[in-house]
């Protein structure tokens, strides 16, 4: 795949948000970078999304992000797209950074608003601000994602900025309730015969099968599981949608209980580490550290996993 494909309208598929590995101390862990790299293309996936907010963006220096950039980018080799969040307070940063990320190869950035804005006015001048900083050579990923940011950008603001700017090429969407807003976008776009842009699902793939049907072109999110991601999303383009969802039935138990706030990054990561992905589950401090019935929960519920798994498999080779 050549090193300069860049994410654009038709973008679809999984682009799984990458983990950032850290060794046992919290140093980046390169070496488990690029394990983790071949663990995530070797599921299938159809890209990569670096430094989002489960990626423990905010927690890297800027070289630590620069440095796991360039690394990824060339593990990947082109073989995928990566989307790398540049997501900052200051515009000068973000410019920066997405200048940089951009210059080592990404295919474009994810972009979220700065925190609290309030009224519709604001955050289309926040971003129109930033879209015109960065020029329309740089592809941009709207994050929709107010359980974090506080900030709710409405259905009239996303069309505004998908009309006004060519570099609007995808929508992660992420809000919750939001299912309603998916279609929204969706049927506004085709009322008004404006740009159909890629749009795909994040809230740890949750609702991924019923968002699917709503119009989302594919998930963006991390479950440890991704190869799970891919097939619903392949059922989902082959209108197989009952086969999706009885396969999505079948992790969902662990999919929810990945899915906790504030604990969830590490129960995502001892999978990853279990599934021998990454060397080390460390989280960067400060961040969640399981207990013993922590780690006991989550080895039942894998259990489980395991053991549908197998079940489906026999019936199938029967």
């Amino acid at each position: 795949m050549n090193k300069t494909q860049r994410i654009d309208e038709s973008s679809k598929g999984v682009f799984i948000i990458s983990a950032t590995p850290f060794q046992d101390d919290g140093a980046l862990d390169l070496e488990s970078t690029d394990s983790l790299v071949e663990f995530y293309l070797d599921k299938g996936v159809s890209g990569m999304t670096l430094l989002g907010m489960m990626g423990e963006a905010p927690k890297l220096t800027e070289e630590e992000s620069l440095t796991f950039t360039r690394h990824v980018l060339q593990r990947v080799a082109g073989r995928v797209p990566v989307v790398v969040g540049v997501s900052h307070p200051s515009n000068r940063h973000v410019e920066r950074m997405a200048e940089l990320a951009m210059s080592l190869g990404a295919a474009g950035v994810m972009l979220a608003p700065a925190a609290n804005l309030r009224i519709d006015e604001h955050i289309y001048s926040y971003y129109a601000t930033l879209m015109r900083q960065l020029g329309p050579q740089v592809p941009i990923c709207l994050q929709d994602f107010p359980q974090s940011t506080g900030v709710y950008t409405s259905v009239e603001v996303v069309r505004r900025l998908v009309d006004e700017f060519p570099q609007v090429v995808m929508f992660k969407h992420e809000e919750m309730p939001g299912m309603r807003k998916l279609s929204q976008i969706r049927a506004q776009g085709e009322a008004s015969g404006g740009r159909r842009i890629s749009i795909l699902v994040g809230n740890g793939g949750l609702f991924l099968p019923q968002e699917m049907l709503r119009g989302a072109d594919g998930a963006m999110t991390g479950f440890a599981y991704p190869e799970m991601l891919v097939q619903v999303c392949r059922l989902c383009e082959l209108r197989r949608f009952e086969e999706a969802e009885d396969l999505f039935d079948i992790y969902l138990p662990l999919l929810r209980h990945e899915f906790q706030y504030g604990l969830g990054l590490a129960l995502r990561k001892e999978t990853l580490r279990a599934r021998g992905a990454i060397r080390s589950a460390a989280v960067r401090k400060p961040g969640p550290v399981l207990d013993s019935i922590d780690h006991a929960e989550l080895q039942r519920l894998v259990c489980r996993l395991d053991k549908a798994l197998a079940e489906r498999s026999r019936v199938f080779d029967a």
